[in-house]
């Protein structure tokens, strides 16, 4: 006689981790399956991409996340399709049935239908992507030494699209090493002319946060040196030229797409399911509306609440506690018993821009400078999930602020 149900969740990021981490084991045997066999921290890949810490830093290995764990079996795989009636998936890998099934896949990033921008620019939304960024810009000041004069224009001119947290991190940490490191580095290069441009679509960056984080974000990014681009809508890229909305257009062989996020999808799950960025309905236990067994948390689940009509924000802390709450509920569930609904409490959000300069924005107040910043280092650190990396993190970022220097500046490329 089966005595443990199965649960067969996908995906390792923080939803999907804190789920396992959370579920009763003597009720549950759990499959976890992700495309990649560690977990990755992402709110800190732009410091991978820009030569802070190393990307060991913030990636975690599920077999060493859940290795005391004997009800966890871990599959590196890829998701093929569900068979939603014979509570089964189909994997790059085998077959796998279900009694309960989580989707924690996450988000990809947003082109909005632009397949030509999609096919040059750079994302940021695995470590392999941060890793991939570092390598072009260091490989790019490495051509500029070499390139004719006519060539240079393109070269110098590194544009960012979105102006959310992740875009104003990376530009305010490219501004930074731009100053502080590479004329140390690159001395023949005259840094004066090197562009970075920051282009939003909307008034302000930091649209969603507070009108004090909107003018002081950009306040601090034009005091750096930034180029902020607002109410500016790209139209095209070919891996040479930028096209804007206004007929204008910029020359550069570095484009990095931050400007929006569409949810990942499976074969087999009926469209009607989905609602706007292809995210998934879900009731207020995170039950995918539709189904009797399947669960969605994370940031591709769309849950609809008086607080909340449009869905919750996609934040790691959203991800984490419907994970939490979920686990509280599937024991539930077994047991009989009534479930506890979801409701995602308004801790606010952060941005760094850079050296002391940071800005927190919370329900009550926001506030800015150099307490703020270190507000965020604190809270950052406190996600990461060993205390071994933890201090390698926190010493990185020690000897980067007393010798604004960090020596990460790797390039890493595979043979030919």
């Amino acid at each position: 006689m089966k005595t443990k149900q199965t649960i067969i969740v996908v995906g390792g990021g923080f939803a999907g981790i804190n789920l396992v981490k959370k579920l009763d084991e003597k009720l549950f045997d759990i499959i976890l399956i992700d495309k990649i066999n560690h977990h990755q921290f992402q709110p800190l890949f732009y410091q991978v991409a820009t030569s802070q810490i190393e990307p060991s830093s913030i990636s975690f290995p599920l077999r060493n996340i859940f290795g005391g764990n004997t009800n966890v079996r871990i599959r590196l795989a890829e998701i093929l399709d569900i068979k939603i009636q014979d509570n089964k998936i189909i994997t790059s890998i085998g077959d796998f049935r279900y009694d309960y099934l989580v989707l924690a896949i996450g988000c990809k990033t947003n082109f909005f239908g632009n397949n030509e921008i999609s096919k040059y620019a750079f994302t940021l939304k695995t470590t392999y992507d941060a890793i991939t960024i570092r390598n072009h810009i260091l490989q790019t000041f490495e051509d500029i030494i070499s390139a004719k004069e006519n060539e240079k224009e393109s070269l110098l001119n590194m544009v960012i699209v979105g102006a959310g947290p992740t875009g104003v991190e990376l530009a305010g940490s490219f501004a930074e090493i731009k100053k502080n490191i590479l004329p140390k580095d690159y001395n023949g290069i005259d840094f004066s002319k090197l562009k970075i441009i920051l282009v939003e679509g909307s008034k302000d960056t930091l649209n969603n946060m507070s009108k004090t984080a909107k003018t002081g974000s950009q306040k601090y990014l034009q005091k750096m040196g930034v180029e902020i681009l607002t109410e500016t809508i790209v139209t095209n890229y070919n891996g040479e030229i930028l096209q804007f909305n206004n007929g204008n257009i910029i020359k550069t062989k570095t484009l990095i797409w931050t400007a929006g996020i569409t949810a990942n999808t499976i074969q087999g799950i009926p469209e009607n399911w989905f609602s706007t960025a292809n995210r998934l309905k879900v009731d207020r236990i995170n039950k995918v509306i539709g189904s009797n067994n399947i669960f969605a948390i994370g940031d591709m689940a769309l849950m609809e609440t008086p607080k909340y009509p449009k869905g919750h924000p996609q934040l790691a802390n959203v991800a984490i506690n419907q994970a939490k709450n979920l686990a509280i509920n599937l024991k539930k569930i077994i047991q009989g018993k009534e479930p506890v609904v979801y409701e995602y409490k308004d801790l606010g959000n952060m941005a760094t821009i850079g050296r002391n300069k940071a800005i927190v924005d919370l329900p009550f107040v926001c506030f800015k400078g150099f307490f703020a910043w270190l507000i965020w280092m604190f809270l950052h650190l406190m996600l990461i999930l060993s205390v071994k990396n933890k201090l390698i993190i926190f010493i990185n970022w020690a000897w980067a602020y007393f010798t604004k220097n960090t020596a990460l500046r790797l390039i890493l490329k595979e043979n030919k």
